[in-house]
């Protein structure tokens, strides 16, 4: 597929610096663009890389220089630059296969309309399948799962049985929702599993990241806030309550029966022990161990977490530890060196009380 960069303004209602004739045929990040692609730059701090691009063409904020390299000039520089990939690598629309006779559902499963069940894919007993729900081969939805119109579940995820989807959600490959809590009564030299007897919610608006764990309450639900993402790789465990809107990054793990308000962000590998209280617009900084309460609005980094701007003095303060190491070890020679010059005779000098 080719286009003209005049075309490609056109399509982005981007303002063109350059041969409007020149050919396009594919878009590409700076790193790897070559002669006859359209890259981007979106700052005035990366200019410097098209140096080194070998692109024919550049997308740009207007007040951004990209020196003689022409150039379509936009307000929006990444929502542009994906019609632009899209043009040239249109995405895949997913056919409708309705249900595959290799899939199972079960008699008493009801499904909605324009529902697809893909090829070895099951629907458990008495599942509710809500309008335009797609179920990628592999997947299981088990016995009383409730899943709400729109969701897409891709391969190889498992709802386990009495999970609810709310609309819209997108549960992708190797999710695993409603699995056992890690609970047990450790007495007599055993370890019995507790009562497992809840289930996982997911609001409206939902996405499930790959391979990522939510576990089953104890006698309730789970819950997952509306509109809240959730990378790839997460464990939340039982009885927690995620608030809405919030953004779970890749590797977070939350103990058992913690909850989050709205608008919370845990950036990567953040731990948070359990029964812990996390507030309204609270940032937690990769890594983060929580270990204590969070109230709402601050933003906690390190180990154990604190206030941002506490850890950060901190930090400071450490990293002048080797300087105030010298300096002591300096002023030690100093101290030695003024005690071994005492004279002997007052060194030496009896106590008065020996004296007497």
């Amino acid at each position: 597929m080719q286009a003209t960069l005049a075309e490609l303004a056109s399509l982005v209602g981007g303002e063109l610096d350059g041969d409007g004739r020149l050919p396009i045929c594919g878009a590409a990040t700076v790193q790897v663009a070559g002669p006859g692609e359209i890259t981007l730059v979106d700052g005035n701090e990366k200019f410097h890389r098209l140096a080194r691009c070998h692109a024919s063409a550049v997308l740009a904020p207007r007040q951004v220089p990209t020196g003689e390299l022409p150039t379509i000039r936009v307000e929006d520089v990444h929502g542009a630059f994906a019609k632009i990939v899209i043009f040239f690598r249109p995405q895949r629309d997913g056919r409708h296969v309705g249900v595959s006779p290799w899939a199972f559902v079960s008699p008493t499963a009801r499904l909605g309309r324009d529902v697809d069940v893909h090829p070895f894919a099951t629907v458990g007993d008495d599942a509710v399948i809500g309008d335009r729900v797609t179920i990628h081969s592999g997947a299981h939805v088990m016995a009383g799962s409730n899943v709400g119109e729109g969701t897409v579940v891709f391969p190889n995820a498992v709802l386990y049985e009495n999970t609810i989807v709310g609309p819209r959600c997108i549960i992708h490959a190797g999710a695993v929702l409603g699995a056992y809590g890690f609970g047990y009564d450790s007495s007599n030299g055993r370890h019995v599993l507790s009562a497992q007897l809840g289930n996982v919610v997911l609001e409206a608006d939902v996405e499930i990241g790959a391979g990522t764990t939510i576990d089953r309450g104890t006698y309730g639900p789970t819950l997952i806030g509306q509109g809240t993402k959730i990378d790839d790789l997460v464990m939340v465990a039982h009885n927690c309550r995620v608030g809405r809107h919030n953004m779970l990054c890749s590797q977070v793990g939350i103990a058992g029966s913690t909850s989050t308000g709205d608008y919370v962000v845990m950036a990567g590998q953040v731990g948070v022990r359990d029964h812990v209280q996390i507030g309204n617009h609270v940032v937690l900084g990769a890594m983060a161990g929580v270990t204590n309460d969070v109230p709402d609005g601050n933003r906690m980094i390190g180990i154990p977490a604190t206030p941002e701007r506490e850890q950060k003095l901190k930090q400071a303060a450490l990293s002048k530890l080797p300087e105030m190491r010298r300096e002591l070890k300096r002023l030690q020679k100093i101290v030695d060196s003024l005690v071994g010059s005492e004279p002997a005779a007052e060194q030496e000098k009896p106590s008065r009380r020996a004296v007497a």
